[in-house]
């Protein structure tokens, strides 16, 4: 587990481990831990590890992203095309 205290932006960065994130003890010490920073009026995040391949994933995501823009812009062209 990292806890990062990020104080200029008022955020608490918790992140877990696959086996600390079904931890039911690791959840009961982050309960005081959120609760007195969210009366800071901090953000409480936790960054839990996945089941999937990073690498697999990111690859997909990237490719994902790229079929978007590339739509957009090819919308954007006919629309400047077509008035």
């Amino acid at each position: 587990m990292e806890i990062i205290v990020k104080e200029d932006e008022k955020r608490v960065e918790v992140w877990l481990t696959r086996a600390e994130r079904d931890d039911v003890q690791i959840k009961g010490l982050l309960k005081p831990l959120f609760a007195e920073y969210k009366s800071k009026k901090y953000l409480c995040v936790t960054y839990n590890s996945g089941d999937g391949n990073l690498f697999a994933n990111t690859c997909d995501l990237l490719l994902r992203n790229r079929e978007v823009i590339a739509k957009a812009t090819c919308l954007e062209t006919l629309a400047t095309d077509s008035g």
